[in-house]
């Protein structure tokens, strides 16, 4: 049984089409990334799973029921980019109330509020009330907020949008530890934080899905390496790279990113002769992978 499952979903406002015939299936242990710009239907979408909408056109089933159905009480949880807590009410509190409304009683919604800070490093804030907390630490409490229950799907908008990096990798390793228990879908414009973070990537643009990738597989990337490089001559280390045995072509990605295409996949022997060469020129480099990066999957 799939854990969503969209079948030609859509959601018109008046003239306005905000999805457009959507279909696709999340499975379980696959953490998803939705992207696209502004005004794509991301929230139009989350909107759809969470049930506060209804779809004009389509099919929807989270768990193999349709999102109404009782059977999905708690099973699936919901935090908005700018959702906030009560501020004048303790975080302990607002906790046990929010745990007592999925049927536990006020000791295990206790229990529950001290497990899920305890998640998010942060149970010495539980008798405080929001606004003593930093934006940071705001909302890792409220991704905190968001695992009570232990439910089966979490949808987090921006969960790193506008906080500091200490923060924002703190927020990552929780979502990171937490992925064996929870299925994450996460929607944010951080490609570089998304490809870290999951397995699938959903891409929709003007209501409709353009693009379903699974970064997982590598059947076409074993020829491909991504190199990234600082204060290089790019004209002389494309020059040599092209004269290297099985390299078919390499393509300038940007001014400091080479996309390199090797006639197939030869155990690593293509990266130990790039490093070679850059070793025997002393030309300086950040990173080196197989395969392309999220954005030029994308965007090339």
């Amino acid at each position: 049984m799939s854990l969503i499952q969209c079948n030609g979903l859509t959601k018109q406002y008046g003239d306005k089409l905000a999805l457009d015939n959507v279909s696709f299936k999340i499975e379980s242990g696959q953490p998803v990334a939705l992207v696209g710009p502004n005004g794509a239907g991301k929230t139009t979408l989350f909107n759809l799973l969470c049930g506060f909408i209804s779809p004009t056109l389509g099919d929807l089933k989270i768990l193999g029921d349709c999102v109404s159905s009782t059977k999905n009480l708690g099973k699936l949880s919901a935090l908005p980019q700018d959702s906030l807590l009560d501020p004048a009410i303790e975080i302990r509190k607002q906790f046990i109330f929010i745990g007592q409304l999925q049927g536990l009683s006020k000791h295990q919604a206790q229990i529950e509020a001290e497990r899920v800070l305890e998640m998010v490093d942060l149970t010495d804030v539980i008798r405080e009330k929001p606004t003593a907390l930093s934006h940071g630490m705001g909302k890792r409490v409220s991704i905190a907020q968001s695992l009570i229950g232990n439910p089966q799907i979490v949808l987090l908008d921006e969960p790193t949008a506008g906080i500091d990096p200490a923060n924002a990798k703190k927020i990552r390793s929780i979502i990171q530890e937490q992925q064996n228990n929870t299925n994450f879908i996460v929607s944010s414009h951080n490609l570089d934080e998304l490809e870290k973070l999951c397995d699938r990537v959903l891409y929709l643009e003007h209501g409709k899905l353009k693009q379903s990738l699974t970064l997982t597989e590598e059947s076409h990337e074993t020829s491909y390496i991504s190199l990234s490089l600082q204060n290089v001559d790019m004209g002389e280390l494309i020059s040599k790279l092209n004269s290297l045995s099985g390299i078919n072509r390499v393509e300038a990605i940007s001014n400091n990113e080479l996309g390199i295409h090797c006639s197939d996949n030869n155990n690593y022997q293509y990266e130990i002769e790039i490093m070679q060469l850059l070793a025997e020129n002393d030309w300086k480099y950040k990173s080196i992978a197989r395969g392309k990066t999220l954005e030029d999957r994308l965007f090339s």
